[in-house]
Order: structure tokens, then sequence, then C-alpha cells
């Protein structure tokens, strides 16, 4: 996790809390975005939006994702959120990857929007694109392929995608061959949702609100490892309505502040309540906050928690409190951290605000010194766990507390 950068003051935290509850003009960047076409079905992937560096004019990106639940009527979201200027994108398809930026003869199809097949989005706003006939399968390598023919100013992406895209200059959007795709990026750039429509009308999905431990840095690249993956692999087999997993995981993240992007409490709505069939949000963050300088304290915290909670609640979405994990031998781990943690950890567990707990403290935590992880589970840096640890954390979370209603 990135140590803070620009942020405000501590003692500005709980202006911040009411300051984020408060409607913001439309398009506003961590607000709701001006939605271009309307959300359906059930998100079966996305990625939280964020600053991805400068667009290039001309540019096409193929852009690798896996999905969770299957469906008919693939929908993808592109963002726009953190642009200054409206972006004109064109020549969109979605087709199966067969091996890097090959794709699976005759699985390449054109995407529209509104009818058209160039869509321009405002800035601060997102689009969807319009359904595509056919079925998508579940956990499929989903390459999206898009140009931007005038791209300049702030890029909206996502920047630690820990997956193999592809880049490319000119159009060849519509080619299966990977011969103009040579070039790589580690980054997701303006593709930030996809939807499909489930064949179990019931079907629902979860969203991951989390840190670098849910964007999961430290796992194993090009692998899906992160724990969200393991759970979508968890929840296929697991006898719950909910298939769709989402991560709004985001490196350096904290619950109060801007940090490693906007605090949860500016982006719940874009990057969670607004992603179509979410039911459940599982809420993992707060060790950023914790071990900052001039660190919040417990009651902060637990303040920025329960307006996360009645936020989702009022959106008609249950949240599991996940418990924040041990972090002793991490460079800005002290006693004074570590006991706000405790505190936190015992407000989740027992506190009544969530719907459920995953107690992913308990998981991670050594026998002989809890406030340490596990080495088993650890990936050396002692904050991050590895991909046995991404594993236990999925294990964790009880399938029956994601399928509830509210």
């Amino acid at each position: 996790m990135n140590a803070r950068s620009g942020a405000v003051p501590r003692a500005a935290a709980l202006l911040l809390l009411a300051l984020a509850g408060q409607a913001q003009p439309a398009g506003a960047a961590g607000t709701l975005p001006v939605t271009v076409g309307r959300p359906s079905g059930v998100v079966t992937w996305a990625a939280s939006a964020g600053l991805a560096g400068e667009g290039v004019a001309g540019r096409g990106y193929r852009l690798v994702v896996r999905t969770s639940v299957g469906g008919s009527g693939l929908r993808i979201r592109l963002s726009n959120a953190f642009g200054d200027r409206p972006l004109t994108v064109d020549k969109v398809y979605a087709g199966l990857r067969s091996e890097g930026a090959a794709l699976r003869g005759g699985s390449n199809r054109p995407l529209t929007f509104g009818g058209a097949r160039t869509v321009t989005v405002p800035a601060g706003a997102v689009a969807w694109s319009d359904p595509l006939p056919g079925r998508l399968p579940a956990a499929a390598a989903l390459a999206v392929s898009l140009r931007t023919p005038g791209a300049r100013g702030p890029a909206t992406g996502h920047v630690t995608a820990l997956q193999t895209s592809y880049v490319t200059e000119g159009d060849h959007t519509a080619e299966d061959r990977a011969a103009h795709w040579t070039r790589t990026t580690g980054s997701w750039w303006y593709l930030d949702a996809v939807s499909v429509r489930p064949a179990h009308p019931a079907t629902g999905a979860v969203v991951a609100l989390g840190d670098s431990l849910t964007d999961g840095l430290r796992s194993t690249a090009d692998r899906d490892r992160r724990w969200t993956d393991y759970l979508a692999r968890r929840l296929r087999k697991a006898g719950t309505h909910v298939k769709g997993v989402a991560d709004a995981g985001m490196s350096g993240n904290e619950v109060l502040q801007d940090a490693g992007g906007q605090s949860a409490l500016r982006r719940l709505d874009r990057d969670v309540l607004s992603q179509p069939g979410v039911r459940t949000v599982v809420l993992f963050e707060g060790v950023n906050d914790i071990k900052a300088v001039g660190g919040a304290s417990a009651a902060e915290l637990v303040a920025g928690y329960r307006q996360i909670v009645r936020r989702a609640h009022a959106a008609g979405t249950c949240v599991v409190g996940a418990t924040v994990g041990p972090f002793k031998g991490w460079p800005e781990w002290s006693p004074a951290a570590e006991a706000v943690r405790q505190e936190v950890n015992r407000f989740i567990r027992t506190g009544g605000a969530f719907d459920a707990v995953a107690d992913f403290d308990r998981v991670l935590g050594s026998p002989d010194d809890p406030a340490r992880m596990r080495p088993a589970l650890d990936s050396g840096d002692h904050l991050h766990p590895g991909d046995r640890g991404m594993r236990a954390l999925a294990d964790a979370v009880d399938p029956g507390s994601l399928d509830c209603g509210r």
C-alpha cells in the first residue's frame, strides 16, 4: 500500500464524513456518475476507477478480464469519471481470449451504445453498452477491445490490474489475431464494469470494497489469485443465489481520506452501489487509516464504517464487515496503531452495525503473536497476504452471509 500523498489534515476527517453524504454536482468525481444508458442484469466483473495517466489519441486497448457469473446480454461500462473533457470511444468489440492477445475465432463481436458504434462519454460520466446477443460463460477470459481516436487529458482506469492486457496504435479492434497487439499494459483503461443477465432471475452479486489487500497486491499476476477471485470460484459451487463478484479494491485506499485514490466514502456510490444486481458489500478497509502518520482514531474509523453501512442499507444492500488484519513487522506498525486496530475489530465483531462479519483478522493472525500475520499466509512484507493467504480470506467468507436482502 502506498504512503498517503496529499492527504487532508486528520482534523478534517470528521468534516469529510459529513460532506461525503451530501449531494454534489452530477458527474463530480466520487459521486454517483451521470450514466449514458441504463444498467441492468448482474455485475460479473468490475474494477475501481482512478486516474490512470494521460489519454492517447488513436490508441487501441485489448483489455483482458475474468468473469465471475455467466449469462446472456453482455454489457460493458466505460468510465470517464476522472476525465476533464468528453471522451469518444469507437470500434468497441468483445470476444473470448485464446492466448496472449489472440482471440477465439469468431468470438469477437462489435458492441453498440444506443445503437451507435461510437459513444462520447461526458467528463465525470459512465456509459453502458447495449446488450450483446448470446451467452458469456462463467470464469471466461473476456477481451474487450476499444479505440480512443481523440483522447487526451486525464485518463480513467485501474492502474494495478495484475493482469496483462494489450495496446496498439490504429484500428485493430475487430481482429482476432494478435499480430498488431504487440505492446502490453498492466492497467485497465476506461473499462470499469461488465454485466450479464443470468439464467436465474434471483441471481445477485457481491462487491468487495477495500484497499490493496482486496486489489490483490502481492498475489501472483495473471493467475487470478486475489481473494475475490477465490471467492468467485467458491460461489460457483455454493448453494447461494449470489454468484457475481466485483472487486472494488484500490491500492493505498482509506475509508476517511483521499489517499491511494478517493476515499471509500467518496467512491462508494460509483464503485459499489451503482453496480447492477449488487446484493451485498464486503467492507474490508481501515488498515491504511490506522497505520498512517497521525492515523485515525477508532472513533473516527467507526464513524466512517457506520456511514458506509447507512448508505448501503438505504440502497437496499447488506454489508458484511471484515476485521482489519495484523501488520506487525510492516514499517508503520506501532503499539498505538495496534491498540486502535483491536478496538476497531471489537466494534466490527460486536458493535451490531453489520449484517454479518468475516473475521479476516483471526484467519491471518499468528497463534504465537496475533499482531503478526501467520508466516505461511504472509507474502513477505507482513501486511499483504500471498496466494495462500488470499485463499484463506476467501474461505473465511460464509456464502450464506452474502445471500441476504433488505
